[in-house]
């Protein structure tokens, strides 16, 4: 653990010094790698993310083939509900589908506390990571309350989130009900991966930009907050990310993690302006420019690293997950620009 604390990606976390600017890529483990393709044939999404071999040959695969600086664990945001007892699917090309959407107390009362036991693969799958990486550092992740809350209302992934806002305006004891329960699972998850090896961990509330900032204060960062400080004590880098947030970025960085990752929509040297001091940043090219020409892929890059430099600390990202149709040779030649030129500008 002490030389991946030393990791330029620990590192960055921390706001300290680095030899160049460390680089990861959300969903880097998946659907864009012919390897990942071949692993999973005929494999349900579900029953790959509890199968430990599998959990570890497809978290390993992108550290083989790109010179990223950690690896994020395999899984989905929807493992935990998963485990304590929600009937749901993860349909492909649609995603999260809920057999039974929650819709009254009753519902919501049925939703009960994650345990170790629940999630046995993940802790076996992150004993067999830590002990195969060696120095390069393990992301682990859950999904925050509002996203999570957003696919068990809904009944799957949706535009409007209706019926979620529905709760959150017209029930607000139900919806705080709801909240704190999701809040108290996602502690209990990340402490299982938190125990078992993880160095980091990022919180992923992809569907929050829904909402404005009022209804983000009042209804939703307190449940971030709680699992923010609930971890504090580990020590491990805290990581926040959600998309279309450039109105929250302010907000998100209150919640309390030690990094607040932006989408491709808020400029870098922007989002300094807006995050409170003390934070480092994590992205944010759009995951379309992959598919223009190398030359404007390498213009797009060098411009997000130019204006990392105006942060704390960097981490370089996608802005938000790998595309599936992506160029896996793409990526690599990304990785090891950002790598060479972050170094040259120090």
């Amino acid at each position: 653990m002490a030389v991946v604390e030393e990791s330029v990606f620990v590192r960055a976390c921390r706001r300290l010094p680095v030899q160049h600017t460390p680089v990861w890529f959300m969903r880097q483990a998946g659907r864009s790698l012919p390897e990942y393709l071949r692993v999973r044939e005929g494999v349900p999404m579900l029953e790959a993310c509890a199968r430990p071999d599998m959990i570890v040959e497809i978290t390993l695969q992108p550290v083989r083939r790109y010179a990223v600086d950690a690896a994020i664990f395999f899984s989905d945001i929807v493992v935990p509900l998963k485990a304590i007892g929600v009937d749901l699917d993860i349909k492909p090309g649609v995603g999260p589908v809920i057999s039974d959407p929650i819709r009254d107390r009753a519902a919501v009362e049925r939703l009960r506390r994650l345990t170790p036991d629940d999630v046995p693969f993940t802790t076996e799958a992150i004993h067999g990571l830590v002990g195969e990486l060696g120095s390069t550092p393990l992301i682990g992740f859950a999904g925050a309350p509002f996203t999570l809350a957003s696919y068990l209302i809904e009944g799957g992934p949706s535009k409007n989130h209706d019926h979620t806002k529905a709760m959150m305006y017209g029930e607000p004891d139900l919806w705080a009900e709801l909240m704190d329960r999701l809040a108290d699972m996602t502690i209990d998850y990340l402490r299982v991966q938190i125990e078992a090896g993880v160095s980091a961990i990022q919180l992923f509330d992809s569907w929050v930009g829904a909402v404005g900032p009022q209804d983000y204060r009042e209804a939703v960062l307190p449940h971030s907050r709680k699992i923010f400080k609930a971890i504090e004590s580990y020590g491990v880098p805290r990581i926040h990310f959600g998309v279309g947030t450039g109105e929250l970025l302010g907000l998100m960085g209150e919640a309390g993690a030690d990094v607040v990752g932006v989408d491709w929509r808020v400029p870098l040297d922007e989002a300094v302006s807006r995050v409170e001091p003390g934070k480092a940043l994590q992205g944010n090219l759009d995951p379309a420019i992959l598919f223009a020409p190398w030359e404007v892929v390498e213009q797009r890059a060098r411009d997000v690293l130019t204006r990392g430099r105006t942060a704390e600390g960097h981490i370089f990202n996608l802005g938000h997950g790998v595309l599936p149709s992506t160029d896996p040779d793409v990526l690599a030649r990304l990785t090891d620009l950002v790598h060479e030129a972050s170094a040259a500008d120090r």
